[in-house]
């Protein structure tokens, strides 16, 4: 009962209609918050036709003022660069034996880095590693032998982004507690990561629609011709 009375007066502050950038943050930073840290989540219904590999967006940023939880990293790795890892302050750092323990079914972390000269055997763990999204890319900066930069950005609020088949980015944006400033700063920098990956293939407008929600209350519809002309 109390969630329903907390959501409904949640939904009470939030119109129907589009919101300019700066009041949305506003807004949904002064919605009643549930017992917990809240996460902000971002929707953004991109322009294009994921069933076309020339029309994939896929890339990772790190927010400007991280996402307000803690990140279990585990790191493939052997030799100095296992050091180098276990330094930068990975959580869990190893080679073959941490290769079967991941390959019996065990996930507890949340972001997988991998030296390329292990990811011949990282490759086989895909069965356990992709559905979860944990397999390590090159792409993404999770396949390099710099694994102190990869686990220090991870750590430090790295947030990887991948439209789904309905056209749609999803990515939390920090925590409720943020503020409005700090999830806007990282709103700023995570459209614009967005608008730099944009294929070439799409046509007409890239950003079609922009919701922010809490996660336990209604969504906030953003100005999307705003967005557009912000983040050119």
């Amino acid at each position: 009962m109390a969630k329903d009375k907390r959501y409904t007066a949640a939904k009470a502050k939030v119109e129907e209609r589009d919101y300019a950038i700066e009041e949305a943050f506003t807004t949904v930073s002064s919605l009643d918050k549930a017992k917990f840290d809240e996460t902000i989540d971002l929707a953004v219904r991109l322009g294009v036709d994921p069933k076309h590999p020339d029309q994939v967006v896929r890339g990772a940023i790190v927010l400007p003022n991280g996402t307000g939880r803690t990140t279990r990293v585990l790191v493939f790795a052997k030799g100095e660069k296992e050091a180098e890892a276990k330094a930068a302050g990975a959580d869990i750092v190893g080679g073959d034996e941490l290769l079967e323990k991941v390959a019996g079914g065990w996930t507890d972390f949340d972001s997988v880095v991998a030296t390329p000269d292990i990811m011949g055997a990282v490759g086989k763990l895909g069965k356990v590693l992709g559905p979860r999204g944990l397999m390590p890319n090159p792409k993404l900066g999770t396949v390099t032998f710099d694994v102190k930069k990869a686990v220090e950005d991870l750590k430090a609020g790295k947030v990887e982004f991948r439209v789904d088949k309905a056209g749609i980015v999803h990515v939390p944006l920090g925590k409720a507690s943020f503020g409005a400033d700090k999830l806007k700063e990282n709103f700023t920098s995570l459209v614009d990561a967005l608008v730099r990956s944009k294929p070439s293939a799409s046509k007409g407008a890239y950003i079609k629609s922009v919701n922010i929600s809490t996660t336990m209350g209604p969504s906030i519809k953003l100005d999307a011709v705003e967005v557009r002309n912000t983040f050119k």
